[in-house]
């Protein structure tokens, strides 16, 4: 039953905070008990995966129905890797949570649309821990489309001109990707006869070379959509940076990944062999190239981080694309520490709009003179960037050293744009770091202008002077602690970069295994 709770906890929490929506208190004490609880559910499976192997559930109860049929009904499996990203998951989730929190205590009037936040961020929650969990395609699909649903409330929030189209051209997309997934689906069933991710493992070993191919196409096209793999990225950075600050930071940290894990699950399960590692070394190549050079021409910070997330995808991308144990391990590695730091630089961002009343490079300046803020930002910052000895130089070693026992051509071009990208990065951080802290506001080409307000829930769109903001009280501690929290996270995944690292390196060795998942869902040797 402790597999369930990451989904059911969120899922009962939902319930009970749209019901007790006028009880603002009850909403807060709900959400943070049910995203706590989560965690801890989580930190559970964490321990007993690494002492124990792959646990597998069959929901309601229902078992094989023979030696040549899979089983029935909904299965949910955890691993290490999916134990891994539940943990990391629930971590950002309850930090962004109290983030969120801290933010509308101050911030919230009874024009803020807290009362429907909490319900739905818990639904989020619920579909990021079940997409982690589900055994089968459906399942997973059911996951994507509760995170749909909810993405596109919490994006929407405040219903300001530019969050609506952004939250239209998301769910135009996001609507296609479900789609091509819904087709990928019949393909798959209409193959194998099954959508049980184990028993469609050992099926697809007798269906035609080109028909495996094709169908693993149509499934990596709707798992890059939601990973904003390029060419199919684009809609990212028009969406992300519209939401709040919480929302845009738990999207950065989480959304995308999801995909990603989607991504790893069927090309080590479904689809090993490498079959199609050539199109994703390229995808990701170009991800990282293509989303770094973007985040070069940004002006606002928000827009600058989204096109980093969409280039640090490629690290990942990567990884998985050559297709060996330690391609995997850095891999899995690099996902844990982009989703740590991507959600704290978005954090601190909203401590930024907060305190400087904006996000534009063009209006900022002078935050060097909070050490706090300036700490906050620049320890996540170095840590994107790749400096040593931070989890993102290690996760980036990992993947090179993994290029380099590949050996291919293709290999080392990759090699040769995951450095430069790593370059890239750390020059578009120290842009934002010489534009909004070292130099002086006055010498910002907008610096005597600011937002009306600090950005919450719903967007108070206009500018005033610099100098006639009104005091919106600096940075909340409710709205500094959860990030000082996420910042001590990134930097233990240094610190303990060491057990980490092999814990990445075990689960990497079950993926590449197939046998551990097919016999803790199937039952015996296979």
């Amino acid at each position: 039953m402790l597999i369930v709770l990451p989904t059911l906890l969120p899922l009962i929490g939902a319930a009970l905070t749209l019901v007790m929506g006028r009880s603002p208190r009850v909403q807060r004490a709900v959400t943070i008990v049910a995203i706590t609880g989560a965690f801890v559910a989580s930190c559970l499976l964490l321990y007993l995966t690494d002492r124990h192997g792959t646990y597998a559930l069959h929901v309601g109860g229902w078992d094989a129905r023979g030696t040549d049929n899979g089983p029935l009904g909904i299965t949910l499996v955890v691993d290490q890797l999916s134990a891994l990203m539940l943990v990391v998951s629930t971590i950002v989730l309850l930090c962004v949570v109290l983030y969120a929190v801290g933010q509308g205590i101050r911030d919230g009037t009874s024009e803020q649309p807290v009362s429907i936040f909490l319900p739905t961020y818990l639904a989020l929650t619920a579909g990021v821990c079940n997409a982690f969990l589900a055994g089968d395609l459906f399942n997973l699909f059911v996951s994507f489309e509760v995170l749909l649903a909810a993405s596109f409330v919490l994006l929407t929030l405040g219903a300001s001109a530019d969050r609506v189209r952004a939250g239209v051209s998301y769910v135009m997309v996001s609507m296609v990707s479900s789609l091509i997934f819904l087709a990928g689906i019949a393909f798959a069933y209409a193959a194998t006869g099954t959508l049980n991710l184990a028993e469609m493992a050992i099926r697809l070993q007798d269906v035609p070379d080109g028909t495996r191919t094709a169908l693993f196409a149509v499934l990596l096209v709707a798992f890059g959509i939601k990973a904003a793999v390029f060419p199919l990225s684009t809609w990212l950075p028009d969406s992300y940076p519209t939401a709040p600050a919480p929302v845009t930071a738990v999207f950065a940290g989480l959304l995308t990944k999801v995909g990603v894990y989607a991504i790893i699950r069927a090309h080590t399960l479904l689809f090993p062999g490498g079959s199609m590692d050539a199109v994703l070394l390229i995808a990701g190549l170009l991800t990282m190239l293509v989303g770094i050079l973007g985040a070069i021409a940004q002006a606002d910070i928000k827009r600058l981080l989204s096109f980093t997330l969409v280039s640090h995808i490629g690290y990942m991308i990567f990884g998985v694309a050559l297709s060996s144990r330690f391609g995997l391990s850095g891999a899995i590695y690099y996902v844990a520490h982009h989703i740590l730091v991507q959600t704290t630089l978005f954090l601190v961002v909203g401590l930024i709009e907060r305190q400087a009343g904006s996000a534009s490079l063009r209006r900022l300046g002078g935050l060097a003179a909070s050490p706090l803020l300036a700490g906050l930002f620049l320890i996540p910052a170095l840590n994107l960037g790749g400096i040593p000895p931070f989890s993102g130089f290690i996760g980036k070693v990992a993947l090179i050293e993994a290029g380099t026992q590949d050996g291919s051509v293709l290999a080392w071009v990759l090699i040769a744009g995951s450095v430069v990208t790593s370059l890239l990065t750390l020059y578009v951080m120290a842009r934002v770091w010489t534009k909004a802290f070292w130099r002086p506001r006055a010498d910002a080409p907008e610096g005597d202008l600011a937002d009306i307000g600090p950005s919450a829930l719903v967007d108070e769109e206009g500018d005033i002077a610099f100098g006639d903001r009104a005091d919106v009280g600096g940075m909340p501690v409710g709205m500094v602690v959860p990030t000082m929290i996420m910042v001590v996270a990134g930097v233990a995944l240094t610190i303990w970069a060491g057990p980490i690292f092999d814990f990445a390196s075990t689960a990497a060795g079950d993926l590449s295994d197939r046998g551990v998942y097919l016999s803790a869902v199937l039952g015996g040797p296979r």
